[in-house]
């Protein structure tokens, strides 16, 4: 059983992480601000030619994803605290006497 717990505390965690990960990121690239995304590639004769890598709208679809993916994983990881919190009132909050630790 405590084997379990630790399992689901650490998937807990793991899942926060990820969630403030995808935060961070869709913050620090908002809609607005997103641009074509351009690169060089080298020709057979060695020249030179731009190509696009990633497109404004391309950039945009991955954003709404992530704050899909990122709505879905907080909606888990509110059901994964609110089993926690049941589990914990179902045992008590107990403390147990010094002598039986």
């Amino acid at each position: 059983m405590a084997t379990k717990k630790v399992y689901i505390d650490i998937e807990l965690q793991w899942a926060e992480q990820q969630l403030e990960s995808w935060k961070a990121y869709i913050d620090a690239n908002p809609m607005e601000k997103l641009e074509d995304r351009v690169g060089e590639k080298l020709t057979t004769k060695g020249g030179v030619i731009p190509y696009v890598i990633s497109t404004r709208e391309q950039q945009g679809k991955f954003l709404q994803d992530t704050m899909k993916n990122y709505l879905s994983l907080l909606k888990e990881v509110d059901n994964m605290r609110a089993a926690e919190e049941a589990k914990k009132e179902a045992r008590g909050d107990v403390d147990i006497p010094e002598r039986m630790k």
